[in-house]
């Protein structure tokens, strides 16, 4: 009898259920664009590189950039993490640091980059997420 119960007692209701899932869906505005090379291939072919960039940043397996905030010293050192930078890390710091924000701004002036683990980038001085994810979209990744 107490099997028969339970799941009546813990099951949400329709309403309850429609509620749930639509506050877990994102926003439209929110979703990224698939990455422009995810276009169907035929069998055997190699789909190639997006740009001709002597780097790539991989999109992770949801499909989303990989660009994470790392917020540490009780919210007073905000990170902007990158991370499966493939090939010539150098030059995309380089290319990010020049084409980040326009020259002489304040931003440029507070934007420090680094790498970990030779694969990762780490952006300090703000809080840039978007602005990265915008600046990998225009570039083709």
């Amino acid at each position: 009898m107490l099997r028969s119960l339970v799941p009546r007692l813990f099951a949400p209701s329709t309403r309850q259920a429609r509620l749930f899932s639509s506050q877990l869906a994102p926003a439209p505005s929110e979703a990224l664009p698939p990455p422009p090379h995810a276009q169907s291939h035929s069998a055997g072919a190699n789909p190639s590189p997006a740009p001709s960039l002597p780097y790539r940043v991989r999109r992770n397996t949801r499909g989303s950039i990989p660009v994470y905030t790392d917020i540490r010293n009780s919210g007073t050192r905000v990170l902007v993490l990158i991370r499966n930078v493939e090939g010539n890390i150098e030059a995309f710091m380089e290319d990010l640091q020049k084409s980040l924000f326009p020259a002489g701004s304040d931003e440029a002036a507070r934007l420090k980059i680094s790498t970990t683990k030779r694969r990762h980038v780490a952006l300090s001085g703000g809080r840039w997420k978007n602005d990265v994810v915008r600046w990998l979209t225009q570039r083709g990744f």
